[in-house]
């Protein structure tokens, strides 16, 4: 079956026919590679050798793994890192090239909420909690909460795309009409 990931679940619930376009119809979104995306790509391989052994105490880190690679049955993604902290949760990270804008994306937070799945399932372990670093904001840390609603929701996202998929379905579009304005696929939909 497809291997779904954050980047999946983020495209669904912006528009759930970017899953039926993509990989139903096989269309491929023709993006160039942005600029902002081969930084984050060049920081996280930077990040990843710089910081192996600091643990971020100030918020009770008390063990980490970095680049930890997780799946389960519908989702599969590369946590940042992976923090344990005193309370006996556990807790993503993630590194965003990005400036703190005193504004959550709900990008950002789906791709942790996507996160917090797959540390649950793996390490049997709670994740009530998840951190964003703003790479561009001198390093800004800000947590953030996530519950049992939160993970629910990108658990629904990802069964609704393997049934997109699995079942061949045409989906009802956003209902955000000025989000179909810059689509990729605003010239074959039938919005």
């Amino acid at each position: 079956m497809f291997s779904i990931t954050p980047s999946h679940v983020i495209q669904y619930l912006y528009c759930p026919r970017f899953t039926y376009f993509e990989y139903v119809a096989r269309i491929p979104q023709s993006e160039e590679k942005e600029y902002k995306v081969l930084q984050g790509r060049h920081l996280h391989e930077l990040k990843s050798e710089q910081n192996r052994n600091y643990l971020r105490k100030r918020i009770g880190t008390t063990d980490k793994r970095t680049e930890v690679y997780l799946t389960n049955n519908l989702l599969r993604g590369e946590v940042d890192e992976v923090l344990t902290l005193s309370d006996g949760s556990m807790a993503p990270l993630d590194y965003k090239f990005a400036k703190w804008e005193e504004k959550l994306y709900e990008t950002y937070l789906t791709q942790l909420y996507c996160y917090a799945w797959l540390i649950e399932e793996n390490f049997k372990c709670p994740v009530t909690r998840g951190f964003l670093v703003y790479t561009r904001s001198n390093h800004y840390l800000k947590e953030v909460n996530i519950t049992p609603k939160d993970i629910e929701s990108v658990k629904f996202a990802a069964k609704s795309i393997q049934e997109i998929i699995g079942q061949n379905i045409f989906p009802k579009a956003t209902g955000i009409r000025k989000r179909c304005q810059h689509c990729t696929y605003r010239n074959v939909c039938p919005q």
